[in-house]
């Protein structure tokens, strides 16, 4: 009965092979990137419209967030995810050593933790022993860690993908502000960044299968507040 319903097509979407971490490194870093990049970059370009019709201005204030976006974003990405990283390698190493030096222990522990997942004793025992048989280490780093060492996150991967995904969004501002004639450059501004917060949210929800409109609400509210205020500011250093 379980064979079957494991191998049903509905199943076929969920994501029982790879790393949940890794995946999650990409979505978090791609939707905060795009979101900063559009939000940044539109509050930035709009402010200074609000004080200026001079393209000019406009454009280098445009570009120079751009530029300095992403490589902020990047740069932090890399620092954050870097240290995750060296956490998770030392735990492994520190892991190695102790089923290295006292195997005994370290399989008592795992047993330990089988029963706090609710096996029984006997069972806890057999499962510690084929685990421990297959591989040792990987299985105290899943069981106690929730680390898996063939995928740990990688901060190059974070870092452009952080850095990639500001620079489009931030384009979205940039493009908006800068082509419509200057009447109508703040207004065409204001409406392709909610549109494009709007496109952001639906995306970062279907990937990480959460509810849409709260994605959507929690991206489109707050860059409206963003530009809101740098418009106004603007406006009064006109």
């Amino acid at each position: 009965m379980y064979g079957d319903a494991i191998d049903r097509p509905a199943h076929q979407h969920e994501p029982h092979t790879g790393s949940l971490a890794s995946r999650l490194n990409w979505l978090r870093a791609g939707v905060l990137g795009a979101n900063d990049g559009i939000v940044s970059v539109a509050g930035l370009v709009i402010g200074v419209a609000a004080a200026t019709t001079n393209l000019t201005e406009i454009a280098t204030a445009g570009v120079a967030g751009l530029v300095a976006g992403a490589v902020s974003m990047s740069l932090g990405e890399y620092v954050s995810v870097s240290t995750q990283r060296d956490t998770e390698q030392a735990i492994i190493a520190e892991e190695r050593r102790e089923i290295a030096e006292m195997p005994d222990v370290e399989h008592a522990e795992l047993v330990g933790m089988l029963r706090l997942r609710g096996l029984s004793p006997d069972l806890s025992r057999a499962v510690a022993d084929e685990l421990t048989e297959n591989d040792a280490l990987r299985a105290h780093l899943d069981v106690e860690f929730g680390i898996d060492q063939q995928h740990l996150v990688s901060p190059w991967i974070a870092a452009g993908s952080s850095a990639l995904a500001f620079i489009i969004g931030a384009l979205l501002p940039l493009f908006a502000i800068l082509v419509p004639p200057e009447p109508a450059r703040i207004p065409v501004a204001f409406v392709s960044v909610l549109i494009g917060l709007l496109i952001t949210g639906l995306l970062s929800a279907s990937v990480a299968r959460s509810r849409r409109i709260v994605a959507v609400a929690r991206l489109v509210v707050g860059g409206a507040l963003a530009m809101a205020v740098t418009f106004g500011v603007g406006s009064l250093l006109d």
